[in-house]
């Protein structure tokens, strides 16, 4: 499973915070391993440089052996927040998936 980061031009110090982010989407992703090929993660910073509630975004976007695309989003005050959130979501959307189609 390779994960993917993208971010736009308000998020600032991506090198330190990726490392730690990969591996908590490794982590909290691996049952479903075999099915995911690639993880792209878009982070973004709706307010720019002004601090807003819930202004940062995250969108995972799961692409599966032979399967659609899966897209989830959260938007939280901090990137980190974003992303668990959004793993959340994605785990339950591929339980949920993978579960009809008997793959779990």
């Amino acid at each position: 499973m390779k994960i993917q980061f993208n971010t736009d031009k308000n998020i600032h110090g991506l090198e330190e915070f990726t490392a730690p982010m990969i591996l908590l989407i490794e982590t909290e992703l691996k049952n479903y391993s075999s099915q995911i090929t690639r993880i792209e993660v878009h982070l973004s910073d709706e307010d720019g440089i002004k601090d807003g509630i819930k202004a940062k975004r995250c969108l995972l976007e799961a692409r599966l052996s032979g399967m659609n695309p899966i897209a989830v989003s959260s938007q939280s005050d901090t990137e980190e927040q974003a992303i668990t959130e959004a793993i959340e979501k994605l785990k339950s959307s591929l339980e949920t998936i993978l579960g009809r189609l008997g793959n779990y």
